[in-house]
């Protein structure tokens, strides 16, 4: 087997987004991961929230390799086999093919994926996530944001120069525009935390009523 894939972003991020994850949600679980990648967030969740089932998933399925590596070293049973999951497509993942009931999660869960993909991918996003929410589940994205009355970083600024000169589709985003796209799906923000290296973890739930 290749070695796995690894993210130096990823093994530093992993610990402060798991501080949040341990305060903002309850002892057991069921989480979709959207946009794996190397599979580090996954293997090390899972690890530090037993009570959890989590679900990994990307759309590039050459990845998966690395995601099953890194979960078979942290010997943690409760992740299940990676899914293909495109955040652009209506299905994400199939019903029950008896009642054709969707899939719910608590909690779904997404971590720099928006800046490196094209814009269509955050309307896929809330969409998707609207439709595979438990009913009182949460939608939790990290990464790095851009802000009406928030001083911007210079740093930001930087990473956004240099995403837009790889692709002209990328770039980091603003979180109100995010948050009107969430807002056509029917998702509303609820929480805002600032997070080291100038990103944010946002908490966005679906309206009541």
């Amino acid at each position: 087997m290749p070695p796995p894939d690894f993210s130096p972003s990823a093994e530093q991020n992993k610990h402060p987004i798991l501080d949040k994850l341990l305060a903002l949600l309850p002892d057991q679980g069921a989480a979709l991961e959207v946009a794996s990648g190397t599979g580090q967030h996954a293997a090390w969740f899972a690890r530090h929230l037993p009570g959890w089932t989590w679900q990994p998933s990307d759309q590039q399925p050459q990845g998966f390799a690395s995601i099953q590596h890194h979960v078979a070293q942290a010997g943690v049973p409760n992740v299940l086999a990676p899914r293909l999951l495109d955040v652009c497509t209506e299905t994400w993942l199939l019903g029950d093919p008896a009642t054709g009931e969707l899939p719910c999660f608590d909690m779904i869960f997404c971590a720099n994926m928006l800046h490196i993909a094209p814009w269509e991918a955050c309307a896929g996003l809330m969409h998707g996530a609207a439709r595979h929410l438990a009913p009182q589940g949460r939608l939790i994205t990290y990464g790095p944001y851009f802000e009406n009355d928030v001083p911007t970083t210079q740093s930001n600024l930087d990473f956004d120069a240099s995403l837009r000169q790889r692709n002209p589709a990328w770039g980091v985003r603003w979180r109100e525009t995010v948050a009107q796209e969430a807002a056509q799906a029917g998702l509303q923000l609820q929480q805002r935390h600032p997070m080291p290296a100038n990103n944010l973890l946002l908490v966005w739930q679906r309206v009541s009523g």
